[in-house]
């Protein structure tokens, strides 16, 4: 199965309840078909006490059961937890986004696309470099103290 095919096949399950586990999941989720894999995330901290870390995947067989799970159980009532059910979206690179570890002009291709030649960037110094007066923002509050609109 293709990662394109195996994306549309696949739900997120999030707002589960700390005693649910990939077995009770499995079973809420098999009247919509058959089901390949079942994933709850554990905390990333060692130093939790928590069972999980509150959300799960689903992967069907087919990704219309998935379509079919998302309609029938989005907002519904789980273990006393109202859930939410969407189509699960690709896992980001560690190196991608807020997060990362590198600097984005790090990343490849954003110098090729963000850089500046030479020329440029000289003709942007040179316009930084042209002081023009700045206009004062009190201009224009000099006349007398009215309150309300100005008569016209």
């Amino acid at each position: 199965m293709s990662d394109a095919s195996r994306l549309r096949s696949t739900i997120f399950v999030g707002g589960l309840e700390n005693s649910v586990n990939e077995k009770l999941l499995a079973d809420a989720f098999l009247p919509f078909g058959e089901i390949v894999d079942v994933t709850i995330p554990k905390p990333e901290l060692p130093s939790s006490t928590d069972q999980h870390r509150g959300f799960g995947y689903v992967e069907f067989e087919v990704a219309g059961d998935a379509k079919e799970a998302i309609d029938n159980m989005h907002q519904s009532e789980f273990f006393g937890r109202i859930i939410k059910v969407a189509a699960a979206k690709p896992q980001k690179d560690s190196n991608e986004g807020l997060g990362s570890k590198t600097a984005i002009w790090e990343t490849e291709g954003w110098i090729a696309k963000h850089a500046v030649s030479e020329e440029d960037r000289q003709a942007a110094l040179s316009t930084v470099n042209v002081k023009t007066p700045a206009e004062d923002p009190m201009r224009g509050l000099e006349e007398p103290d009215v309150a309300g609109p100005r008569p016209e």
